[in-house]
């Protein structure tokens, strides 16, 4: 298997580095790092796109959706593909991130980005949402990391704990639907999601990441018609 290196970034954060891999006879593969650790690739996209799949399932007028962390995309694109969504807004904490798929440098970015319902903000998801306005969004999905386990950036722990999660559930309007990815299971988000909303759908998610058999999880949860 061969690596090559297509960008590299510096920030307050860390390192960032988006490189291509490829394998003999196989298609070419994009990767994301952060601080040498795994964040996604381009070969295995499937629980990026359950992450909206999930929630646009639960929804009848998702119109305003947030979500937090661009990634490559993949997530975006699956909310952007669903007509009823009026409006997507995501919000990405590196701003080289999304240089490169405004720039080509991720060579599928600009025709995603090209959307005009979407709006791409470079902040950090807590101080977005702790600076939007209740009842803002029909869905809010968080893809910031890798879950509360394996944390990319540790001042990410606190996504995952009730203050945060308490001010989520503001941001969402009635029947609103919130989804959290996470690549292992976590009792304790879950417990944190059920005493902040009442319930929650923890779903398992079986995928094979580079020959090898990984299970993610996505935590569901809803908030009544009449809030």
């Amino acid at each position: 298997m061969e690596y090559v290196e297509k960008a590299r970034a510096e920030s307050e954060r860390g390192e960032l580095v988006l490189r291509e891999r490829r394998e003999e006879n196989g298609p070419v593969v994009w990767e994301l790092r952060a601080n040498g650790v795994f964040v996604m690739d381009t070969e295995e996209t499937s629980t990026e796109e359950a992450l909206a799949t999930a929630c646009l399932a639960l929804v009848e007028e998702p119109a305003q959706v947030l979500v937090g962390g661009l990634g490559l995309g993949f997530t975006a694109h699956r909310v952007l593909a669903d007509r009823r969504v009026r409006r997507c807004v995501v919000v990405e904490i590196e701003q080289a991130l999304v240089d490169w798929m405004r720039d080509g440098t991720v060579p599928h970015g600009p025709a995603v980005l090209a959307d005009e319902r979407l709006q791409v903000v470079v902040a950090d998801v807590a101080v977005a949402l702790a600076e939007a306005r209740p009842a803002s969004y029909d869905l809010v999905l968080l893809d910031v990391d890798n879950g509360p386990g394996y944390l990319v950036h540790d001042a990410n722990a606190g996504l995952y704990e009730t203050p945060f999660l308490t001010r989520l559930r503001t941001l969402l309007r009635p029947g609103g639907a919130a989804a959290i990815w996470s690549a292992s299971e976590e009792p304790a988000l879950e417990e944190a999601m059920r005493a902040v909303f009442g319930a929650v759908d923890p779903q398992p998610l079986d995928v094979v990441l580079q020959d090898r058999a990984e299970h993610y999880w996505l935590y569901v949860a809803r908030v009544p018609s009449q809030a």
